[in-house]
């Protein structure tokens, strides 16, 4: 189920936050591999935690490992309520300069446990992360 407003009738915070991260390039909680061609990273929020905006510029997909729900303030200034199952996938490539912008808030009563992986081979450069990101443990 997906529900979406579409608006910037965001809280000032979230308009604070969704302007100074416009390139974060960190996509998970912890990069648990990296190679030459791809980067993977596992998300786990616990009810209520949030995800800071990031963007993906990388062709890339993620693969639900539970059930839960979540929402999501996007660059075009919709908000977006998503249901998960486990084992659903959505795969996303993008054309030279194309990207998608967002965060991610657990609003569920379960934890969201996620996979991502990104193509590092993908028509855009990758965005640099922090260095407390790369094999974590």
């Amino acid at each position: 189920m997906k529900a979406q407003v579409n608006n910037f009738d965001w809280p000032e915070k979230i308009k604070k936050e969704f302007d100074e991260n416009k390139f974060n390039g960190v996509v998970g909680s912890k990069l648990v591999s990296e190679s030459s061609r791809v980067r993977v990273w596992h998300i786990n929020l616990s009810p209520g935690d949030r995800m800071p905006f990031h963007r993906h510029a990388l062709d890339y997909f993620w693969t639900a490992m539970t059930t839960g729900k979540s929402v999501s303030h996007q660059n075009d200034g919709s908000t977006v309520e998503h249901e998960y199952q486990v084992g659903e996938t959505f795969h996303a490539s993008f054309l030279k300069d194309e990207f998608m912008y967002h965060d991610l808030e657990n609003i569920g009563d379960t934890d969201l446990v996620f996979t991502t992986v990104e193509f590092l081979d993908s028509p855009n450069t990758p965005l640099a992360i922090d260095g407390k990101y790369r094999n974590a443990d």
